[in-house]
């Protein structure tokens, strides 16, 4: 007897359909799997068998042909585990066909017959949802965040048993919510905690704004770490519509905690200085997103950049600029997207003194040569704003730490996160109303820059001799005009001046390396 269900296997960010065909005819028992199966679908044989038995229902001892078809498709993962327990179930004559009919399934058996949740699950809602699907049957755990997908029945099961009851009496499934994921809460950072490093505090915050790459460069313990942390807090709140694509990209990553919904927390990703080319930008045999995908939407923070390998950093130039990343292998090819803000942090040298007045510094001229050709010109170049951070004093630590933390001399206690981001937020609804498709200053494309800028003469005239004199590259160049931008929309003028033009230039320090 032939039995057929739907399921899904994960390309990417998407879902593509996959029929389930069960054959059972004579022969010897046994299973065969074919259709490109991985070796976690292989398993599911056995997964299958136990989970089937220990459920109370019958086995097939005969001879039993599973195909997962597109047969050309990699699939990987155990959600097909209860499609197939189905299938056999329908092919064996223990489950009625018309009761499957039009639903998608996906879950992993335990050997108990209990389902455990799986990845992707709000990207394969939605292609259920496109396919026509009339319900989609997955483990409670994964049922808040497939409930996003509004137009789609979902029925969430805890055991195969309850899957097959609520089969047979679909009104009888508890109807899950959607509702926000509650990761735990980060620690409270406030930029009111940070003294003495008010130019690094103005370059967050025009970051923060219109969404510039930032680089900061500084001797041990001159903030750039705490800086760096504080961004994510300075930018506005996901909307709805964001808030969806980072929950599928964080479901397909396998990140959405069990029995969570929306994400509506911007990411914070932070890899190590050793972390290879695949880890960062995303890759494997069967693309999945790395830390750059991962961040999407948020802040990727390259501490200690100086000893990332340079053949991971340059991959990050082309996604940078695009704002999405293309993975392609031989058998298929997935995009994932990366509109971040790039935070990157780096010592002067590999002993980190270098140029620090009161400290010497014990590297050689070629070792401090060496330690920065890691960093190509091209990736400097991408850096909108440049930032040299200097060592506090002690009289700005002594005013946050010491016996004067009560401000008795005179002293001004720095904004908190709370007014800088109010400043952030106005500034961002000035760029949703002009900027094309309401995109922030730091992504405007160079041919719509023009018409927005609305450049005063005086400032062209500045920006244009600087420019010549300081030999920028054109891209460097234009950066520089949207980081001006950037500056007049915090300051809420319409026109863009020399003061905004002249404090741009201020944040292109590097760009003679370039």
């Amino acid at each position: 007897m032939l039995a057929r269900c739907s399921s899904a296997a994960l390309r990417g960010l998407d879902a593509q359909p996959v029929r389930i065909e069960v054959d059972i005819s004579p022969g010897l028992p046994g299973l065969q799997m074919v259709g490109l199966a991985d070796a976690a679908v292989q398993e599911s044989r056995e997964r299958v068998r136990a989970a089937l038995r220990n459920s109370g229902l019958r086995v097939p001892l005969t001879r039993v042909v599973v195909s997962l078809a597109p047969a050309d498709i990699r699939k990987e993962g155990p959600a097909f585990d209860l499609p197939i327990a189905l299938g056999l179930l329908i092919a064996s004559g223990q489950l009625p066909p018309e009761q499957l009919e039009g639903i998608w399934s996906a879950a992993e058996l335990g050997l108990d017959g209990a389902l455990r949740s799986i990845r992707g699950a709000l990207a394969l809602a939605m292609a259920a949802r496109e396919a026509g699907a009339k319900a989609l049957l997955l483990p409670w755990g994964n049922a808040a965040e497939a409930a996003l997908v509004e137009g789609l029945p979902v029925l969430g099961a805890n055991s195969l048993g309850e899957a097959l009851g609520l089969l047979k009496n679909p009104a009888s499934a508890r109807r899950p919510r959607a509702r926000p994921s509650s990761p735990p809460p980060r620690p409270a950072a406030d930029l009111a905690d940070l003294h003495g490093v008010s130019h690094g505090r103005r370059a967050l915050e025009i970051a923060a704004a219109g969404g510039h790459h930032l680089l900061l460069v500084g001797p041990p313990g001159s903030g750039k770490t705490m800086l760096a942390r504080r961004l994510a807090g300075l930018l506005p709140p996901l909307s709805d519509q964001e808030g969806l694509e980072l929950t599928r990209l964080q479901s397909v990553a396998g990140l959405i905690p069990e029995g969570g919904g929306l994400v509506r927390q911007r990411p914070f990703r932070s890899p190590h200085h050793s972390c290879s080319g695949a880890a960062l930008v995303g890759g494997g045999a069967l693309p999945r997103p790395g830390e750059l995908s991962l961040a999407h939407l948020g802040v990727l923070f390259l501490d200690e950049l100086g000893e990332f390998r340079r053949s991971v950093l340059d991959q990050l130039r082309q996604p940078l600029e695009d704002g999405e990343l293309w993975v392609t292998r031989s058998r298929q090819r997935a995009r994932f997207p990366c509109q971040i803000i790039l935070v990157a942090a780096t010592n002067p040298c590999p002993c980190g003194w270098f140029g620090e007045p009161g400290r010497e510094c014990r590297c050689s001229e070629s070792e401090r040569r060496r330690y920065w050709s890691r960093l190509s010109g091209p990736l400097l170049d991408r850096m909108d704003l440049q930032v040299v951070m200097r060592h506090p004093e002690a009289r700005d630590l002594a005013c946050a730490y010491g016996a004067s933390a009560d401000l008795s001399r005179g002293g001004e206690a720095p904004e908190c996160s709370r007014v800088v981001a109010a400043r952030v937020r106005r500034a961002r609804g000035r760029m949703r109303q002009r900027n094309p498709q309401g995109c922030s200053n730091g992504r405007l494309p160079a041919e719509t820059l023009r018409p927005i800028l609305q450049l005063e003469e005086t400032a062209r005239t500045l920006w244009e001799s600087t420019l010549e004199r300081r030999q920028l590259t054109l891209r460097g160049g234009l950066k520089v005009l949207r980081t001006a931008r950037t500056i007049a929309d915090l300051a809420g003028k319409r026109e863009v001046g020399t003061a905004a033009i002249a404090e741009a230039f201020s944040y292109r320090t590097f760009d003679q390396l370039a």
